[in-house]
């Protein structure tokens, strides 16, 4: 799956969740504004996710997604841990959403995204262990956050 695919069906989940206000976005602007707060030069940056894991709860949460079983759903409130408030703000003002519904609709969205980006396709599995140094750099980032 690619960077688009991967937006596009993340702008899916954010358009039929059960917030009215997102209901009716439009699914480019949608699009736009997930990949402003998840990617850099048009692909996923997961770096920056696994840079934000400060506590156990939430690395646990990331994991699910990462790993091939069911995703854990992350709180609302947990999307600013992980994302950053700055990132949460501008995704709430390019779509002009509440904070309270652009964090609903970062957390409908976000585990399906990473799970795709991560367990989908190899190459793409790759060029984000290439982001944090691969399997060593990983490791080492996850003995850093323990």
């Amino acid at each position: 799956m690619d960077w688009g695919q991967l937006l596009q069906m993340g702008a899916e989940y954010i358009r039929n969740n059960s917030d009215d206000a997102t209901s009716s976005l439009d699914t480019d602007s949608i699009m736009n504004a997930l990949g402003s707060i998840m990617g850099e030069n048009g692909n996923f940056d997961i770096s920056s996710l696994l840079s934000n894991l400060q506590d156990g709860s939430l690395m646990e949460i990331v994991s699910s997604w990462i790993g091939s079983g069911e995703n854990a759903p992350i709180d609302p409130d947990k999307v600013v841990e992980l994302v950053g408030s700055e990132k949460v703000e501008a995704f709430a003002q390019q779509l002009g959403l509440s904070h309270e519904s652009a964090k609903q609709a970062l957390a409908d969205a976000l585990p399906a995204v990473v799970d795709q980006a991560t367990n989908e396709e190899p190459s793409l599995a790759e060029q984000l262990l290439d982001q944090v140094g691969g399997v060593e750099g990983a490791i080492n980032l996850f003995k850093k956050l323990f």
